[in-house]
């Protein structure tokens, strides 16, 4: 199970979401952040990892292997909780786990004392930017591209689905894995 808090729009976002789709009234800003959000998680979805940075959550099964996270990319780990069957849950000591980061932001867990833990909850701060204007240009773009597409198509049940360039534009930032 993944938790991750709501992607927060700021106005620089909102504004550029706005001249690219050449709105001119604020009015109709709360229509473009819903687009905007849902954009961002079709982005998120195909990359595979969390474009701004924010607080995400996963539980595990505690165990002794090494285990790896799906959040991505992941700058730092807040906290490792204990969950028993039954009871409630507990922090882990930082010596009843071993955590690796890699350069990529992908985080690995082994859990070596559980105690009566039989899952644990990693809490984490993951995303491949602080803000929308340190993303990459060509995701920015595709999430534009993609906003401008469902604000365009959004009463249209026939829609074809997003353009081929959305794609073209997220794809050097995809992270696929192997099962």
């Amino acid at each position: 199970m993944i938790s991750r808090d709501a992607v927060v729009l700021g106005s620089d976002m909102l504004e550029e979401a706005r001249a690219y789709l050449r709105l001119e009234y604020e009015e109709e800003d709360a229509s473009l952040g819903t687009v905007l959000l849902g954009a961002i998680g079709y982005a998120e979805a195909y990359l595979g990892q969390m474009l701004l940075r924010r607080n995400a959550r996963e539980v595990l099964p505690a165990s002794m292997r090494w285990q790896r996270l799906s959040v991505l990319p992941v700058s730092l780990v807040n906290s490792v909780t204990g969950i028993p069957a039954e009871g409630m849950p507990f922090a882990l000591s930082s010596e009843a786990y071993k955590i690796e980061i890699d350069a990529h932001g992908e985080v690995w867990l082994r859990v070596t004392q559980p105690g009566s833990a039989g899952r644990v909850e990693v809490a984490c701060m993951a995303g491949m930017a602080q803000t929308w204007a340190e993303l990459p240009e060509a995701i920015r773009l595709g999430v534009l591209r993609l906003a401008a597409h469902l604000h365009l198509h959004r009463d249209n049940p026939d829609d074809p689905g997003p353009t081929e360039g959305v794609a073209a534009l997220l794809r050097p930032w995809r992270r696929r894995r192997l099962a």
